[in-house]
């Protein structure tokens, strides 16, 4: 191996390894304060009663500053329905939650920039508030199974003097790190090896930004192989760097957020078949969409 593309390469891996676990941290303590100021019973609490439109955009909005993968905001889902609120309101929780997460956000912002993130939070957010609204009003709410999600507060969670709360805050951020640190480092070495050895011609031939078709591909292969935004987004930044058009590398991440293979299997407890499929064919259709706003963005401002 050239020597000169070998440190290129363990460069690049350092750099953004170190600037996206910064950003990582950074982001988990302002979730964590987050969590401690708003509980799940806050969220249902706040969209009972709410009518069409306003529980939709309250509804994306929390989940939106909800730390959750596509699996992880399901239990909350449960729990907003079964209080009671606006199943139109519960589906925009339930886009929202994986799409538009503080890490996906933040992690973004680190990577692509803020223009390029205001882009994706504005498109998702609103696809989000809309589809739930539309959810609503075609009557799909016959098609959930009535499941219920049991829990109860520990003795310990229930404090809330500021060191106790502190504490929780820490303890939550080293969780989360534990279980991401690998994911992260996969993404980022994998992003450096896509960087260092894939052609951009390749890449540039089939992704490339002259090619709009490779959008509903890219949007389609994202969710089978799931991958956490803490690994893709370093991936999706490769490609684009390589030539991969950025309508289909955003495409990418929406699919591979909003769908996976265990979510799915999740889902299926909850949802209908029929309901099920509409609900993958929604993300499929976000990730779609969202890949023609970046790549209507790619060809106007990024010539």
């Amino acid at each position: 191996m050239d020597t000169g593309l070998l440190i290129d390469t363990l460069n690049y891996f350092v750099r953004t390894t170190t600037r996206m676990i910064l950003t990582f941290v950074g982001v988990q303590f302002v979730v964590g304060i987050f969590k401690e100021c708003v509980s799940e019973s806050d969220i249902r609490r706040l969209l009972t009663g709410k009518r069409l439109g306003l529980g939709n955009v309250i509804g994306a909005g929390f989940g939106s500053l909800t730390p959750f993968c596509s699996c992880g905001g399901i239990p909350i889902f449960v729990g907003i329905l079964n209080s009671g609120a606006p199943f139109g309101s519960a589906i925009s929780f339930l886009l929202a939650s994986p799409l538009i997460s503080p890490v996906i956000v933040g992690l973004l912002a680190a990577v692509f920039g803020w223009r390029v993130t205001g882009i994706y939070v504005t498109t998702t957010f609103a696809l989000a508030v809309v589809l739930g609204g539309v959810y609503d009003k075609l009557g799909l709410e016959k098609y959930v199974k009535r499941v219920r999600v049991v829990g109860e507060r520990s003795e310990e969670q229930k404090k809330t003097d500021i060191g106790s709360r502190a504490i929780r805050i820490l303890i939550g951020v080293w969780v989360q790190i534990k279980s991401l640190w690998l994911h992260l480092l996969i993404g980022v070495a994998i992003g450096a090896l896509v960087r260092a050895f894939f052609p951009a011609e390749w890449i540039a031939g089939i992704a490339g930004k002259q090619n709009p078709l490779a959008i509903p591909i890219a949007a389609a292969i994202g969710g089978p192989f799931y991958i956490r935004a803490s690994a893709a987004i370093p991936i999706c930044s490769s490609l684009l760097e390589k030539g991969m058009g950025l309508g289909a590398v955003m495409a990418l991440l929406v699919g591979s957020a909003g769908t996976s293979i265990p979510s799915l299997a999740i889902m299926s407890g909850i949802f209908k078949p029929r309901l099920l499929t509409i609900f993958v064919v929604t993300i499929l259709g976000i990730a779609t969409f969202a890949g023609y706003v970046f790549h209507i963005y790619n060809l106007v401002y990024l010539r």
